[in-house]
């Protein structure tokens, strides 16, 4: 039963993670940037982030869930904030400054602290877990022992998809020119500008 459990929670986690959104691509980036560590570090921070919802979801922290629920437009309009800042911050650098700067900045707490904050201020993560375990549990809270297994089944579900994703990125890492790694920071620091932006007008219209 415990195996059955962990078993779908790990899809639950995969689930979670693998839709490519503005975390899968900050990762990616990071990975072409940095390396599969960095990459892969930065995912962690998505899993942690995953896996504390999934607490909330499996011992149906009723107060707690709703508090977050309620606070999903702040956590919105911080969370466009900071990608448009990250955006920019892309937009503006270019492959050798990166390089440079790779000891100094790119280290493996603010990686993980960033995507993880990130992460948790993202709306759709926070709507999707309720959803999820309104369904999964009835709206009832499991064990301690059943809820450690949800638990631990979606940070290995959606840290897998980070390792795949930033090990997998990191084998043509080497392949690309200065020029074609400028072209993809550049694209993605408009695509986090555009995304920023829709959410922005989300959070002003709600």
């Amino acid at each position: 039963m415990a195996t059955l459990l962990f078993l779908k929670s790990v899809l639950v986690g995969l689930s979670i993670a693998a839709p490519v959104g503005p975390i899968g691509l900050l990762c990616i980036q990071r990975t072409l940037g940095h390396g599969a560590r960095i990459g892969f570090i930065s995912g962690l921070g998505a899993a942690a982030a995953d896996a504390c919802y999934g607490a909330l979801g499996a011992f149906s922290i009723g107060a707690i869930t709703h508090t977050f629920v309620t606070l999903v437009t702040p956590l919105a309009l911080f969370g466009a904030l900071f990608l448009a800042w990250m955006g920019l911050k892309m937009l503006r650098a270019t492959p050798l400054e990166q390089a440079a700067s790779a000891s100094d900045q790119a280290r493996a707490l603010p990686a993980f602290a960033s995507v993880f904050l990130l992460t948790l201020s993202n709306p759709l993560t926070i709507l999707s877990f309720v959803a999820i375990f309104a369904t999964l549990s009835g709206g009832e809270a499991m064990s301690g022992a059943n809820g450690a297994v949800v638990v631990l089944g979606i940070f290995c579900g959606s840290a897998l998809w980070w390792l795949a994703l930033s090990f997998g990125v990191s084998s043509i890492r080497h392949r690309l020119g200065v020029s074609a790694m400028q072209w993809i920071d550049r694209s993605a620091g408009l695509f986090l500008l555009g995304f920023a932006t829709w959410q922005l007008i989300r959070v002003i219209a709600s």
